[in-house]
């Protein structure tokens, strides 16, 4: 049952590429916002407190008995940073590409939707790259739960039920990409679901950008850059990426003070994720705004818990269900709907 609710998500329309997404003095100011305001941690630092609440998101299992550690989960060295969320911009001198006119008639023309707002603005940065990890779902939002009072554990765990669609917020982004390396640096995604083929943007991808609903579509990041560069050595979960200092145009990990790894601007990739919430009309719009129809963390985990009993499964009724490790990873295994097992090799290396 579990996998056949997997080939239910697919987005709303097919994703609709783009060229130009920003202009060169935009991605100018956006890179230079990035550069000044180092450095950035990794995703997954940002995201999740526990790798039980990694596994949870990337519809993995936990053998009985195994604890997990984060050596045991890989630590991909792709960093992040917010410059908007909700309706704050955190850079004016970026405000005309958050509160962007053209990106949202894109998505409201991409929803058939009267109005959008711009809730999310983020970037992620990163040197070379293995492939970016299982294809995965971006975390959704409920009327009454989202990113600011809710864990994203919770939220996915939310989505891949299918319990909460009377809930679920309509979003839409806008991702764009720079990458001018020769090797790798493209996305995947599926869009007509997981056993279907794969669609795949390639690079180089310079201000190439799609519009898409990722909440409903499995996809990750092609691996990027040269193969021994890939993993660098004696990073943990406190690695940070910023401006190199010995560098005007490179970049560098480091972790502790030890730099793990210098990196040229050829081979940074940088991701910017425009993303905006969507009402169909003005009811919709109020029944948000009046929180007239909301969910709360206390109803949801009720039925998810009454959904897993009806379905045979045994557990404890957690005291602190939002903190307890152990309910997180059972969360993890009940509603493992798996994905896409199709995936596109890895780039080589030109030379190779």
């Amino acid at each position: 049952m579990l996998r056949e609710l997997a080939e239910n998500f697919r987005p709303v329309a097919p994703p609709q590429l783009i060229d130009d997404a920003y202009t060169d003095d935009q991605h100018s100011r956006l890179l230079n916002i990035v550069r000044k305001n180092g450095p950035w941690p990794l995703i997954m630092a940002e995201n999740f407190s526990t790798p039980e609440e990694v596994i949870a998101t990337t519809s993995g299992t936990i053998p009985e008995g195994v604890k997990l550690t984060w050596d045991m989960i890989g630590l991909n060295p792709v960093f992040r940073g917010y410059l908007a969320r909700g309706g704050t911009c955190f850079y004016p001198e970026v405000e005309d590409c958050y509160y962007n006119s053209r990106f949202l008639e894109l998505v409201r023309n991409y929803w058939d939707c009267q109005y959008a707002e711009p809730e999310t603005f983020l970037f992620n940065i990163q040197g070379p790259t293995p492939i970016g990890g299982p294809p995965h779902l971006d975390g959704t939002v409920f009327r009454g739960m989202t990113m600011e009072n809710t864990p994203l554990w919770l939220l996915l765990t939310m989505a891949k039920s299918r319990l909460f669609d009377r809930w679920r917020s309509k979003k839409g982004q806008v991702i764009a990409w720079y990458y001018n390396g020769k090797v790798g640096g493209g996305f995947n995604c599926w869009p007509n679901g997981p056993s279907a083929d794969p669609y795949q943007i390639n690079a180089p991808m310079w201000g190439k950008a799609v519009v898409v609903e990722n909440e409903m579509m499995f996809h990750h990041g092609q691996a990027t850059g040269p193969v021994s560069m890939r993993k660098p050595e004696g990073m943990d979960i406190t690695t940070k990426f910023a401006a190199d200092p010995e560098n005007p145009t490179g970049w560098r990990l480091e972790t502790f003070g030890k730099v793990n790894q210098h990196v040229p601007a050829q081979e940074m990739r940088f991701l910017v994720h425009w993303g905006a919430r969507l009402f169909k009309d003005m009811d919709d719009f109020k029944r948000t705004y009046e929180h007239t129809d909301d969910i709360c963390a206390e109803t949801a985990i009720g039925m998810l818990m009454d959904d897993m009993g009806k379905r045979g499964i045994a557990f404890d009724v957690p005291t602190d269900p939002l903190h307890d490790n152990a309910f997180v990873g059972l969360l993890s295994q009940a509603y493992d709907i798996g994905g896409p097992q199709n995936i596109p090799p890895d780039a080589l290396d030109v030379a190779a």
